[in-house]
């Protein structure tokens, strides 16, 4: 039942993410608004804005229109479901494991659609970590699990803006997306210097292996192909949170 439970939760957050990807873009409030068709701009009901049960029983479509619903919203309240789940089974801290992945999920997919870090989530992201640290040094009594949130901040961030000024000094041209670092130190806060180390290396192999997909694809891999970098930290962070903890 506490599964089942973190499951349903996990597919509203993942509703409310779904449409968070699609209106913060355009400078609109997820906060405010009813919801309703990308296209015709029907309100939906609310036996329509069941996660992932209304998409599958309308097929995917809009009963009004006939268009078709976008499939990262039905991707966003799957993979908040499935973060609930995971959390509950694996995680020492469910629910901090869960605030996590959520915030997580909704950069990775910002970045892998948009190509697009939104400083403001890192910060909420940061601060969520900088939370989590403080509440486990006091529950453990122990000053340096909120130190090596603060080191792990800074290095977070101080490792890719440097390999960022270092590219541009280099060839003349930006290598890194401005809100790369943000995220990185973002995520210091939560894992620590060694869980920043963790995070590179295992986002940097799933970079590889996209590359190499991309290459067996039959796409032409150049020094100067785009990969979602932010994306790919996302995706690393949290499985380090839930092998490594704090």
């Amino acid at each position: 039942m506490l599964i089942l439970g973190a499951m349903v939760l996990g597919a509203v957050v993942g509703s409310f993410l779904g449409a968070a990807l699609v209106r913060l873009p355009d400078g609109r409030s997820v906060l405010v608004g009813r919801s309703m068709c990308d296209t015709c701009d029907k309100e939906l009901t609310p036996a329509e804005l069941i996660p992932i049960v209304s998409w599958v029983i309308q097929g995917g479509k809009c009963r009004e229109c006939g268009s078709a619903i976008d499939r990262w919203q039905l991707a966003a309240e799957v993979g908040g479901s499935a973060i609930g789940a995971i959390a509950v089974l694996l995680s020492y801290f469910p629910i901090w494991a869960m605030l996590l992945g959520w915030q997580l999920l909704l950069l990775a997919m910002l970045d892998l659609r948009h190509m697009w870090l939104p400083r403001q989530l890192s910060a909420l992201l940061g601060a969520t970590g900088a939370l989590f640290a403080l509440v486990m040094g006091y529950w453990a009594d122990d000053v340096m699990i909120l130190v090596q949130s603060l080191v792990g901040g800074v290095f977070g961030f101080a490792v890719l803006w440097l390999l960022g000024q270092g590219y541009q000094a280099w060839r003349g041209q930006e290598g890194l997306g401005g809100g790369d670092p943000p995220l990185l130190g973002a995520i210091g806060l939560w894992l620590g210097p060694l869980g920043v180390i963790h995070t590179l290396l295992v986002g940097s192999l799933a970079g590889l292996a996209v590359a190499a997909v991309l290459w067996r694809a039959g796409k032409h891999i150049t020094p100067d192909t785009m990969l979602p970098l932010g994306t790919l930290l996302a995706v690393a962070a949290w499985p380090v949170f839930l092998w490594q903890g704090f």
